[in-house]
This record gives C-alpha cells, structure tokens and sequence, in this order.
C-alpha cells in the first residue's frame, strides 16, 4: 500500500493511537479527515496542518456515524484510506458493577458497531479508488482475554474475526483489509492500567512499515510473543493474560 499521496479518515483523531496517526500519515504526505468528538482538541490539529479536515461527530451516538459518512460523500469523494481507531474501555465486575447494560452497550456500539457500519457504507467509496485500505485497530486482548474487561474483549475479538472475514471478501478488489493488533499502549484510556506500556509512537512505527509492505495482520510488540505462547500452551496464555 502507498505511504503518502492518500486521504485517510482516522477516527478517535485527538488522543492516544489516533493523534499520533493523524500526525505520522500528515506528515509523511497524506491528507487526512482527523474525526473527534470536541472541535475544541480538533482545531489546534488543523492550525498545525493544513491538510488535515477536522470532523466533529460522537461516532457513539445514534447519527454520528450517518453524519460522518454523509459529509464523506460530499466533501471528500476521493477518500481512500478508512482507519477505525475509536474504542472506549471499562473495566467492571457483572456481580458488583451498577448499570452495566447501558455500559456495555455503548461499548459494543463503539467497538463494534461502528466500525462494522463506516466499512459497510464507505466501501463504496473506497472501492471507486484505484488502491484502498481498511484498518482496524483490535487488541491483543482479542486473542486472549483478562477478567476485568470482558465487553470490551469481546467486542476486540468480534473485530477481529470481522476484519478476517471481511479481508477474504474483498480479495481481488482495489480495497486492502489491515488489523493492528497492540498490547496494551500508553494511552489516555489505559492510564493506570498495566505496566511497561508499548508508547503510540512505537506502535505506528511498526504499523506503517507494515502498511507499505502489505503485511495485513500487524501483530505489535508483546503481541507476537502473546501469539507464539497461545499456539504452544493456550492455558499459560490464559494466565499470562487473565488478571492483566
């Protein structure tokens, strides 16, 4: 896949994986249609930046996402790259959290939902291109999950299984189909979470090498080895993994 001379929508633009991939693809030479619920953190991005088109939406509500895809369509035709970053993590016990259903519903929309969504109505769009990208960011959590997340794990996991199947769909299309795989990054969201946190720059270091060779399933740092001791003894994984 090409490195620069594209217009790529990342969702989740202002913080954490998503600020530092908005900045790596603007400079490296690509537009990109930075998505973000507040204009307030969107708008200094674009003072730095001209070529970034700050959108504001909540992808979480009901109309977000037909707002964004709408304003797609009519501004910016020639989009290309479709990134689906945004994810909301919470951590919570079913037998001792109060409202969980309404938690674990934004979750599932967020995660899920939406990124399903913007794939199903911007493929149009991208596949009128003559080279295209899907990326998805799921978690190593997908693969093996911990006690204290179990919605959010589950919605990593159905990403991940979506984007498989939905990189077999479209063989032989102009649209390829990317998973980043992370560990758990210093984000924002994880702050207080774990320890010895991979930082969003290393992550997309690794990601955009393997964007321009076409590797479509990006396993980052901890990952790989997560990997390896899942095939070799899935319940040491398991451990590893269950009160992380």
């Amino acid at each position: 896949m090409k490195s620069s001379g594209n217009k790529i929508l990342i969702t989740g633009a202002t913080s954490g994986i998503g600020l530092v991939l908005t900045e790596r693809f603007l400079e490296m030479g690509n537009a990109v249609v930075g998505v973000g619920r507040r204009t307030e953190t969107l708008n200094p991005l674009r003072e730095k930046y001209p070529d970034l088109f700050p959108f504001a939406c909540d992808l979480g509500s009901a109309h977000g996402p037909d707002e964004l895809v709408l304003h797609v369509k009519q501004q910016h035709p020639d989009l290309n790259v479709l990134i689906n970053n945004a994810a909301i993590q919470y951590n919570y016990h079913f037998l001792e959290a109060a409202d969980i259903p309404a938690r674990a519903a934004y979750e599932i929309n967020l995660n899920l939902t939406v990124p399903v969504q913007l794939c199903a109505l911007l493929l149009p769009v991208l596949r009128g291109q003559q080279q295209a990208a899907v990326v998805n960011v799921s978690s190593g959590l997908a693969l093996v999950p911990k006690k204290s997340a179990p919605v959010y794990c589950g919605t990593k996991a159905g990403l991940h299984l979506f984007t498989k199947a939905l990189r077999y769909q479209l063989e032989g299309s102009p649209v390829k189909v990317f998973e980043i795989i992370p560990p758990v990054v210093d984000t924002p969201m994880t702050a207080g979470r774990g320890s010895n946190k991979l930082s969003p720059a290393q992550l997309v270091d690794e990601f955009v090498r393997a964007f321009a060779n076409d590797r479509f399933e990006v396993n980052i740092g901890k990952v790989k080895l997560l990997r390896l001791i899942s095939r070799l003894s899935p319940a040491l994984a398991d451990r590893i993994l269950k009160n992380g």
